[in-house]
């Protein structure tokens, strides 16, 4: 449920909107004019504003000054007539969230609402770095002692005060968007806008005029003026989540922004300055994805100025009973249960995991857990039963039981669990890389044959995998 504000003198409109996201599960509160709507931030700060242009009184320009003034982060979309484009689009490179025209889709104001919601949290939930107990499950947290990640929580706190560029590496699921906030929120920039933009999740034929905005008649359906998300964020931060996957044709753009701070929309000559910081993370192999020119590598020189690696779970499983404790009193107080602790026996099968899909993977198996629990402390079973199919281990990578690969699909299918096509694509591809390396004795060039890879390919893959040490062991055996 968020808290949305909506601002318009149109009484009936401010009716509609009320009837309409409540029934969403949202709670509503409503302003009839820019200065109600000042004064009602002022007295409790939304997760988002929805607020007409023209409005009796000041304009919904003015209002919106004046709201960023109380707090920067607040999400505003900005609604507005087509005669009146042109003031939304600069309260948009003001910083305004987005505008809409109208009259609106009701699913399309819905989704720019969600959007625009998870945007706010993002910006002012704050990220716990290295606190554990009561601090740290109140707030999303990175959470570990191991070496690797006091090394972490010295690179954020270097890093974050400067603007210099900064590249997250680690598998999916290791936690790279915590990383990026927490050194946004440590920066000199957190009180400015932070917006996240993940390269795979929009089309490629969006994506340059999602991050660089386009003119009027800039391709069909071009009917005006919409600002970038580059542009929007001027004085702010960037994250661009798998930028390994980004476009080669929109990597020549993001390189000139990096090297000279400005951009231009599709189909406009204007040269605009821009001042952002940009955070980018992957889960790819950037450095051969640059040998097989799939990454520009100037532009690879120009975002690991400085680079923050996020270790998988399996290279650090001392941190997963602190992991354990944090998912566990966070999630129960989020459904307002007593913290049920685990047994011993399930802190060390969790602890003996593999979890290829990381920290993302054992927090969702813990908050399924936690939802079927009998009220003790989990058990074995518990965690079994809520991960959906036996537990695999770092020491029998395999763990299917006997079970067929298809059956596997749909059990875990099943589950409903989020981040599941990566998570079955490591596993498997866990598999397939094991089995090739079991017949070839463990020599990894004859793998790389088999299997139809590169052998810089395969060699990241099993140190992704964590195969290192079981291909050895074969060789020497």
């Amino acid at each position: 449920m968020a808290q949305i504000l909506i601002v318009d003198d149109d009484h009936q409109l401010r009716q509609s909107f009320e009837r309409l996201l409540a029934a969403e599960g949202h709670a509503v509160r409503t302003a009839s004019s820019g200065e109600a709507g000042i004064a009602a931030v002022r007295e409790a700060v939304p997760d988002a504003v929805v607020m007409d242009v023209r409005m009796s009184g000041i304009s919904g320009l003015e209002a919106y000054a004046a709201m960023r003034e109380i707090e920067p982060r607040l999400p505003v979309i900005i609604m507005t007539a087509f005669g009146t484009t042109e003031i939304a689009i600069e309260a948009t490179k003001m910083g305004a969230y987005d505008y809409i025209l109208k009259p609106f889709d009701i699913p399309e104001i819905l989704k720019l609402l969600d959007k625009a919601v998870a945007a706010g949290r993002s910006m002012r939930s704050r990220v716990a770095v290295g606190v554990e107990g009561e601090d740290a499950a109140a707030a999303d947290a990175i959470i570990g002692r191991s070496p690797s990640m006091q090394e972490l929580y010295k690179a954020i706190g270097r890093a974050a005060p400067t603007d210099a560029t900064v590249l997250v590496r680690g598998e999916s699921g290791t936690g790279k968007e915590l990383v990026a906030r927490a050194v946004y929120q440590h920066s000199l920039r957190a009180d400015k806008p932070f917006l996240v933009i993940n390269c795979v999740a929009i089309p490629e034929t969006l994506l340059e005029s999602e991050l660089f905005g386009y003119e009027k008649g800039a391709f069909t359906g071009a009917t005006g003026r919409k600002v970038g998300k580059i542009e929007q964020a001027n004085r702010g931060t960037v994250f661009l989540d798998e930028i390994g996957d980004m476009p080669m044709s929109i990597q020549a753009k993001l390189l000139r922004l990096l090297q000279e701070q400005n951009v231009e929309r599709l189909g406009g000559r204007q040269v605009i300055p821009v001042d952002v910081r940009i955070i980018a993370a992957t889960n790819r192999d950037l450095e051969e994805a640059v040998r097989q020119g799939q990454f520009r590598e100037d532009l690879y020189y120009r975002l690991k100025v400085v680079t923050m690696t996020l270790p998988p779970l399996r290279e650090r499983p001392g941190d997963i009973p602190l992991l354990v404790r944090y998912f566990l009193s966070r999630y129960a107080r989020e459904m307002g249960q007593a913290d049920p602790g685990a047994t011993d026996g399930a802190m060390a099968m969790l602890t003996a995991a593999s979890w290829p899909g990381n920290v993302r993977e054992l927090g969702n198996t813990l908050k399924k857990a936690l939802i079927f629990s009998r009220g003790g402390p989990l058990s074995p079973d518990e965690v079994t039963k809520a991960l959906g199919v036996p537990l695999r281990s770092t020491a029998s990578p395999d763990g299917d039981g006997g079970e067929s690969m298809a059956d596997c699909i749909r059990r875990e299918l099943a589950s409903g669990r989020e981040g599941l096509f990566e998570e079955l694509m490591d596993r498997f591809g866990h598999l397939v890389i094991r089995q090739a390396l079991e017949a070839t004795g463990g020599n990894r060039s004859q793998a790389a044959r088999l299997l139809g890879l590169s052998r810089p390919t395969l060699i990241a893959k099993i140190e992704k995998y964590g195969l290192r040490i079981e291909a050895q062991a074969r060789i020497e055996g």
